[in-house]
């Protein structure tokens, strides 16, 4: 069998040990060995994980990983989650379907903190479910705007994904972050726009809320200015060069830390279950970049990524149906599993013939979070969807999933301008 022929035959049974519910990290780290000893031999194949191994996790860069966990670990236990969504309410809660766009705005917020999609929806939707129950919210919208706010986790930077990826690929990971901002935004507001018309047609969906007053508004915006400082400080800076990721990370943490002691709401107890939060998703993280650096040594050994590139360049098609192609396999791997483990698993084969077909790495990183993202709101395995159904046991997935549907045009929406427009991307990259 030749070397592609392995490669080929591993992908088979990585997909198989997936669909078998081995971890992700284990699955590559074991192919990606195999596949190694296959090809280059034992002593190679012990020689290649040794320095790979090492090289990953003792990374100045991977470093920035657990800082900005901590961050959001540190911000959920001090209560900020809380502040957010009373914020977003006092100012657009008295509006029909005011509610589920508070829960997307104040998850956008929070998805600029935490940088995870279930971790989001699993932190708004134990706010947002009981209050949009109490105010009379239809289970549908109310479920699909946890679940589809909950992705905005990933799509408002710092995203945890968009570091993985840079590391990966030796990006900048500031310029990832600014390239996915626009994004993020254009996905929030489209969020907000689909709530409202949805609340148009049938009002009885999300009732408006009791009406707040100006002093009532401002006292949310002032719950909320010194997490709007840490945000635009720490991207911000990364912008304009102040500090490197890592070091904005570290920055993010210890912000956070500060303002979490100053409101005297981070108890010790608090503390210590951030960190454990923070190790243990910090060491899922970095086991998944290792496992994607060993499949990545294997299939590169073996030619698959050229040989793909180099046969999709010879093919007499367009490359935007390439790239159409692409973005359906994105979007189907967004439906079994977490847009990290997808990701990770992926960047290895389709970043080289994205860059062979000419398309921008930034941008195609971008796009390719946003679909993948969307695919943890589709059926039949969307992984926001169980997550919102952990929340609610009562509630029918069905259920569910029909509340989600209605978010599903704004992911189209922006998934296509910004393949129309990918200057949406690139001339914000290009002023990084």
């Amino acid at each position: 069998m030749s070397d592609v022929g392995v490669a080929l035959l591993g992908i088979l049974v990585l997909v198989i040990l997936m669909m078998l519910e081995m971890p992700v990290a284990f699955c590559m780290f074991v192919i990606g060995f195999l596949g190694l000893w296959i090809i280059q031999g034992r002593v190679q194949a012990f020689n290649i994980i040794g320095s790979d191994i090492w090289g990953q996790f003792s990374s100045y860069g991977m470093s920035v990983v657990p800082f900005f966990i901590l961050m959001g670990n540190i911000a959920f236990r001090a209560g900020v989650t809380n502040d957010l969504f009373r914020a977003a309410y006092t100012w657009i809660g008295q509006v029909r379907g005011g509610m589920a766009v508070t829960t997307v705005v104040a998850s956008s917020f929070f998805g600029a903190i935490c940088g995870s999609n279930a971790a989001t929806a699993a932190t708004m939707g134990t706010i947002a479910l009981p209050a949009m129950k109490q105010y009379g919210y239809d289970d549908g919208l109310s479920a699909g705007s946890v679940a589809a706010g909950g992705t905005l986790g990933v799509m408002i930077p710092p995203s945890v994904v968009l570091i993985v990826i840079g590391i990966q690929y030796n990006l900048s990971i500031a310029k990832l972050f600014v390239a996915e901002l626009p994004a993020g935004i254009l996905l929030t507001i489209l969020f907000a726009i689909s709530v409202l018309l949805v609340c148009w047609r049938n009002p009885k969906l999300g009732p408006a809320g009791p009406k707040t007053t100006v002093l009532e508004k401002v006292k949310g915006l002032l719950g909320i200015i010194e997490t709007l400082i840490l945000f635009v400080f720490v991207i911000g800076g990364m912008f304009a060069g102040w500090f490197t990721p890592t070091e904005g990370g570290a920055m993010g943490a210890f912000g956070a830390i500060i303002i979490a002691l100053a409101r005297r709401r981070l108890t010790w107890k608090g503390f210590k279950q951030a960190c454990w939060d923070t190790i243990s998703t910090s060491t899922m993280v970095i086991l998944l970049v290792a496992g994607a650096v060993v499949l990545g040594r294997f299939l590169t050994a073996a030619y698959l990524p050229t040989e793909l590139a180099n046969w999709v360049t010879s093919l007499d098609i367009s490359r935007f149906w390439v790239l159409l192609v692409v973005m359906i396999v994105y979007v189907l791997g967004g439906m079994f599993t977490d847009a990290l483990g997808f990701l990770t698993l992926s960047v290895p084969v389709f970043f080289p013939l994205a860059q062979a077909l000419g398309y921008n790495v930034v941008w195609f990183a971008v796009v390719a979070t946003v679909i993948t993202t969307f695919g943890a709101i589709s059926p039949p395995v969307g992984v926001n969807l169980y997550v919102v159904k952990g929340l609610q046991p009562d509630m029918p997935i069905a259920t569910i999933m029909k509340g989600s549907m209605w978010f599903y045009p704004a992911y189209v929406v922006t998934i296509a301008l910004m393949i129309i427009f990918p200057q949406i991307v690139t001339s914000v990259v290009s002023v990084a």
